[in-house]
């Protein structure tokens, strides 16, 4: 897979540096969680490159046009850019071009749109997106042009096909919403693979060790969070096991900070994790993130939160496994299918991710309110402006 930032990084002539053809079948979107929907969008290139002989490219934007013009008030993210990349090409993407989204690239004009990343940049001979797709300044540019200028410019214009799960359109919003409502076995089916984090642990304050709860602490970006609160979790091991854990999400508003981290508390073990890379599943939310009115009191409701995630993974999985095989013939509205207790090798990140479900099951809701020292609800309610 060959990423190239920028139209001024496109090669001259007729073939990349990796010897592909310049020519290709495209799509362009934002692709943020690269869910089932854009998997099957994937899957419609992929079909058309062999057919033409020619790679698939994915045009992308860095940042996302809606995170270019709202800043805090876009939707958070379900994707790192470096997790995008990651994901699409384990599905299927030989050439990702990536856009920086500045005002040179949001005061082209549709038609300069065109020619220069479609035609002059890409040379593109297929183009697939969706039939309510716009672009250029002020939007202008829509399906409509850009089928009139590819019959005058000589590449072919196809819609992206409506992709439904449950008689339900799987979307980037919809996914949001899902996780926030603590749903992450709906959510895992939208996106094909449990939602998850991947990052690697550094040095903190350590003020788990001094309470006798030593976190693995992975810094966040300091864009709005998808998930804040504590949840109970399956961490994946730098040796590939799967082990359950309580992560703490967010800002960490009782000591301070001055960015979001996610850190993990291992259940039963004692590791020493700094510099090694992790993988973290949010299965179940235990409650939001709380401001308390002292240190010792924060104590108390972290200790709360570490019994009442043992109890749910020693409770029996209630959730639906998401990588249940199917009985009869495959149906591309399932889940890719693994076998529940085989461990997971890396080679391909995010999406070879799969925790055995008999041990770590994906809760449909947030876990039942107990009585705790203190307990906040998640974050107020985004308006969801997107829906890709």
């Amino acid at each position: 897979m060959e990423l190239i930032r920028g139209l001024h990084n496109l090669p001259v002539g007729g073939i990349t540096r990796s010897g592909a053809p310049r020519e290709c079948v495209a799509t362009i979107g934002n692709f943020d969680g690269v869910h089932r929907g854009h998997q099957a969008i994937l899957e419609q290139l992929k079909s058309l490159s062999r057919s033409a002989g020619l790679p698939v490219t994915v045009v992308i934007f860095e940042p996302q046009p809606r995170e270019y013009f709202a800043g805090d008030q876009a939707p958070p993210r379900l994707t790192r850019l470096r997790d995008k990349v990651e994901l699409l090409a384990a599905h299927g993407a030989d050439r990702i071009l990536c856009l920086p989204f500045n005002d040179a690239l949001r005061s082209l004009t549709a038609r300069q749109f065109i020619e220069r990343v479609l035609i002059d940049g890409l040379r593109v001979r297929h183009l697939v997106v969706g039939d309510d797709f716009r672009f250029g300044c002020d939007r202008a540019g829509d399906f409509a042009l850009l089928e009139a200028v590819g019959r005058e410019r000589g590449f072919a214009v196809e819609h992206t096909r409506t992709f439904a799960l449950d008689d339900e359109r799987v979307s980037s919003t919809r996914v949001r919403t899902l996780l926030a409502s603590g749903n992450f076995c709906q959510a895992a089916r939208m996106l094909g693979r449990p939602f998850a984090f991947q990052g690697r642990v550094v040095r903190d304050r350590q003020l788990g060790r001094t309470i006798g709860v030593p976190t693995a602490n992975i810094p966040l970006t300091r864009r709005p969070l998808a998930l804040r609160g504590v949840f109970a979790c399956a961490t994946r091991l730098p040796d590939g096991s799967w082990v359950p854990s309580v992560a703490n999400i967010g800002w960490r508003p009782t000591v301070g900070a001055h960015q979001p981290m996610l850190e993990v508390h291992v259940l039963e073990r004692q590791l020493e994790l700094y510099g090694e890379s992790l993988s973290v599943v949010p299965c179940a939310r235990l409650r939001g993130e709380t401001k308390f009115a002292d240190f010792d009191t924060l104590v108390r409701q972290i200790h709360h939160d570490l019994d009442q995630a043992r109890r749910y993974f020693q409770a029996p999985a209630v959730a639906p496994d998401i990588n249940q095989a199917p009985t009869a013939a495959p149906d591309i509205n399932q889940a890719p299918t693994a076998t529940p207790d085989a461990p997971t090798t890396d080679s391909a990140g995010l999406a070879s991710l799969a925790p055995p479900a008999a041990r770590f099951p994906l809760a449909s809701a947030p876990l039942p309110h107990e009585a705790a020292v203190a307990d906040s609800p998640p974050g107020p309610a985004r308006d969801p402006r997107t829906d890709e």
